[in-house]
């Protein structure tokens, strides 16, 4: 714990954590629109346990970092590019965001004309709702996790920014989905910003580089 007397590691620390909070916007996007799926008794239910859900992968690949440091080793090559396994899971996850965004907007938008018949409201069912949160989850901390282990060098550091990060999270998700299911303009927006995030994280797969920056700017 000789860390705790070092300066340049408590600011490490910080750093890491606001990082970490950046990094999770996306993620607490996708569950806030996931969320307004469900019941209104389920919604807080499915929050807590997306992000705790999130919480435990990113420890849980934390304690394996010499196994995460393989994904980023080539596996195989097309050509002049070659594919980890980080690649593969990077594609897949923005593959399925886009995917998922493409099918929400076309819910909000054009299924939404069908939804002043005044029928009963139909929802989804809570564990389909988990596991979509499970699969973002499980791109978002990998993500996470790697801009972790390359910015500091103690685990005990990355482990505490995480907890921290999920933790402000946590506090936020309530209001912010309150917030985004009660304008529409917004959730276009959220959807429209996840569309972007599906975009960068193909393009980061194949190898192209898109800085964050840009995307969060927009």
């Amino acid at each position: 714990m000789e860390w705790l007397q070092d300066p340049a590691a408590w600011v490490g620390l910080l750093t890491l954590v606001v990082l970490e909070i950046v990094l999770g916007i996306d993620n607490l996007i996708f569950i806030a629109i996931l969320a307004d799926k469900l019941p209104p008794a389920q919604r807080d239910r499915a929050r807590i346990v997306g992000l705790s859900l999130a919480l435990l992968m990113r420890l849980g690949l934390l304690s394996v970092m010499s196994w995460l440091v393989t994904l980023t080793t080539p596996w195989f090559s097309v050509g002049p590019m070659s594919f980890s396994g980080r690649d593969l899971i990077l594609m897949l996850g923005g593959l399925f965001l886009l995917f998922k965004g493409t099918m929400e907007l076309h819910e909000r938008i054009e299924g939404g004309q069908s939804l002043d018949t005044g029928g009963p409201r139909v929802y989804a069912s809570f564990w389909v709702i988990v596991t979509q949160i499970v699969v973002l989850d499980a791109v978002f901390s990998l993500d996470s996790v790697i801009t972790a282990v390359g910015m500091v060098d103690h685990l005990a550091i990355m482990m505490i920014a995480v907890i921290i990060a999920i933790g402000i999270m946590l506090l936020a998700s309530k209001p912010l989905t309150r917030f985004v299911n009660a304008h529409p303009t917004v959730v276009v927006l959220c959807l429209s910003f996840l569309l972007m995030i599906g975009l960068s994280l193909v393009a980061e797969g194949f190898g192209f580089h898109i800085p964050k920056g840009y995307l969060y700017a927009a």
